[in-house]
């Protein structure tokens, strides 16, 4: 057994040696054609060509189908990368759309409050609410003014609209704003176009309430409600919204001001009132003014 197999080893190893041999020579020799440049070798590969390769057509076909499907994932794969760049961008654009309409937003309410026209003898002084300190029991905004600006206790603020509430509360630097819709602000109203005067009472509710309405006949729903400037409260005709009939058949108004979106307020400065520092101003109790000196 031992023999039959060396006999069988010593026959195939010079067939394989010779083999390897022919098809190195052969593809020296192919080699060798295709790179030397001749037309007579020209004509030889051409005729080479059109004998084999049409004849071949069938084992190139799984070759063909092959790279098309490479070209089309590597096609589909560029089309996901496109289509994940045009997600990435359209979410840019939405982040910058949104940026674009908050600051058209300030940019209309800063115009608006440039555009509301005021008594000359009034200043003001525009700042941005920081926060809103409001609860269930307080409506009110902090702004980023305050006594360095020129601000009083009392001043009347306004957003681009109409009244909004007045300074209740006031540091160096910030204030506090008590907005009409606070259960504690009291503010004397005039209701147009019949004049009665009222008091608008907050309620903690987004429509204040009409009270002390001395001829409620002589109004209707829809009149301009705007401030009397009674009491020195508030300085006159100052809008702060529209009358309206509420279910229980009370007035109440809705404001003029937008309270949901309050981002600028506008704070008036007045004429300050003269202080009674003097016996002269000071009125007695039987009714005659006190003299000087």
């Amino acid at each position: 057994m031992a023999n039959g197999r060396t006999n069988s080893e010593d026959y195939i190893q010079p067939i394989r040696r010779l083999l390897v041999g022919m098809l190195v020579f052969v593809l020296i020799v192919l080699f060798l054609i295709w790179r030397i440049d001749s037309p007579r070798v020209e004509r030889f590969r051409v005729a080479v060509i059109d004998r084999v390769v049409p004849n071949f057509e069938w084992a190139m076909a799984p070759v063909t189908a092959t790279m098309k499907i490479v070209r089309d994932f590597q096609s589909y794969q560029r089309i996901y990368e496109q289509n994940q760049e045009l997600r990435r961008e359209l979410q840019q654009m939405k982040a910058w759309k949104e940026a674009a309409l908050q600051l058209e937003l300030k940019n209309a309410r800063l115009l608006d409050l440039n555009n509301v026209r005021l008594d000359p003898e009034l200043t003001y002084v525009t700042g941005v609410v920081l926060t809103d300190s409001g609860s269930p029991f307080r409506k009110s905004v902090i702004l980023n003014v305050g006594q360095r600006d020129g601000l009083q206790e009392g001043l009347a603020a306004m957003d681009g609209i109409g009244l909004v509430g007045r300074i209740s509360g006031l540091g160096q630097e910030t204030s506090r704003v008590l907005l009409l819709t606070d259960n504690s602000s009291r503010v004397p109203v005039t209701i147009q176009p019949s004049g009665q005067t009222a008091i608008l009472t907050g309620n903690n509710a987004p429509t204040p309430v009409i009270e002390f309405l001395d001829k409620a006949e002589l109004v209707r729903a829809g009149d301009r409600v705007v401030t009397s400037g009674d009491g020195g409260v508030f300085p006159p005709d100052l809008l702060v919204g529209q009358l309206i009939e509420d279910p229980n058949g009370r007035y109440v108004v809705r404001l003029a001001a937008d309270f949901e979106r309050l981002a600028f307020l506008r704070v008036l400065r007045g004429v300050a009132p003269r202080p009674i520092d003097e016996r002269h101003d000071v009125i007695n109790f039987n009714g005659t003014a006190g003299s000087g000196g």
